[in-house]
């Protein structure tokens, strides 16, 4: 091409060849696929100084994120690991991510209601109020095994821990007001049914039903106490983060096998969310201002969405509620 200075390439003879336009197109499909599935994001700069949070399972994952981001704004925030080993290497760590001093980390088992209740004993040890309990933690298609307290352990860790710890913090909420309960559940709650048992006979025992099941019985929660408290200025929500690659998919099949699992490593990066990704559903509900104005509600994407049907049933959710304090052993929860 004339006028061109000496070995230069020929613009003209590039678009020649379709290729270059082939592999930019699909670079660029590629990057907007990779954002739409990292999801919304929480916009909100709220400073949270003087408040108090807690984030169970904020040893890694989702929770570490929430406990970083509140802590960056000021918050007070503890969180749970199940030795005293792993709590001061998580306190140790988040402390240091987050450059505050303000994070803690207590020691909870939620596979133990004792270890509920010493950690619910120590927490009010050393704070008088609490502004946002987030029960984050969660355990997936484990094997089947029966607790120390004689329930499956999905549905006690899932479920019944949370209905335990907020039984014994229902006190610090109501004197904290404007507070915040929320409940991370996922899309699996759907396909629950609506016959309960906290432990099902090991022969019938199917990870997938009782991870359903855990989940639909804590949305039903949220649905039954957001109710009991609208006018106590405890507002409680249910959240669902999305596809999350975190530790929880421990137990599926995939992760079992080290092969399978490095194999799949680079589809579930760019298919699913990061863990600060999957915490941005929950920060929304917890610092939203809408969220703060109404109760009972489930977020996914930063945004409200509808429940299914099945947790419209008004008595599925009394008599559920009333199997859970013969489980759990509460005799007052939300008067």
């Amino acid at each position: 091409m004339p006028g061109l200075p000496p070995n230069m390439p020929n613009p003209e003879a590039i678009f020649e060849s379709w290729w270059p336009i082939i592999i930019g197109i699909i670079g660029g499909v590629a990057y907007a696929l990779r954002q739409y599935m990292r999801g919304a994001r929480c916009i909100s700069e709220l400073k949270l100084e003087d408040k108090v949070a807690i984030v169970t399972g904020g040893g890694s994952g989702i929770g570490k994120q929430l406990v970083i981001d509140l802590a960056k704004r000021g918050c007070k925030v503890y969180t749970t690991a199940r030795n005293q080993e792993q709590a001061k290497a998580t306190e140790q760590d988040i402390r240091q991510s987050s450059k505050s001093e303000l994070v803690h980390c207590l020691v909870c088992e939620l596979d133990k209601f004792s270890s509920v209740k010493s950690f619910v004993a120590a927490l009010k040890k050393k704070e008088e109020q609490l502004h946002y309990l987030v029960h984050n933690a969660g355990v997936m298609m484990c094997d089947f095994n029966k607790t120390e307290d004689g329930h499956e352990e999905q549905f006690q860790v899932n479920y019944l821990s949370p209905f335990l710890m907020t039984s014994l913090l229902q006190d610090y909420l109501k004197n904290s007001t404007p507070s915040r309960v929320l409940l991370t559940t996922a899309p699996a709650y759907k396909l629950g049914s609506s016959t309960f048992t906290d432990c099902p006979p090991e022969d019938k025992y199917n990870t997938g039903d009782a991870y359903a099941q855990s989940k639909l019985a804590l949305v039903l929660f949220g649905v039954t106490l957001a109710e009991k408290l609208k006018d106590a200025d405890v507002h409680v929500h249910c959240i669902l983060p999305g596809v999350v690659n975190t530790k929880i998919y421990r137990h599926l099949p995939f992760r079992k096998s080290a092969f399978v699992a490095v194999s799949f490593a680079p589809f579930l990066w760019f298919l699913t969310k990061t863990p600060d990704d999957g915490a941005q559903t929950t920060l929304y509900a917890l610092l939203g201002v809408s969220a703060g104005k109404t109760t009972g509600k489930i977020y996914k994407e930063c945004a409200e969405t509808e429940y299914a049907d099945i947790v419209k049933d008004e008595e599925l959710q009394k008599s559920l509620w009333k199997q859970t304090l013969e489980w759990t052993k509460v005799k007052e929860f939300g008067q």
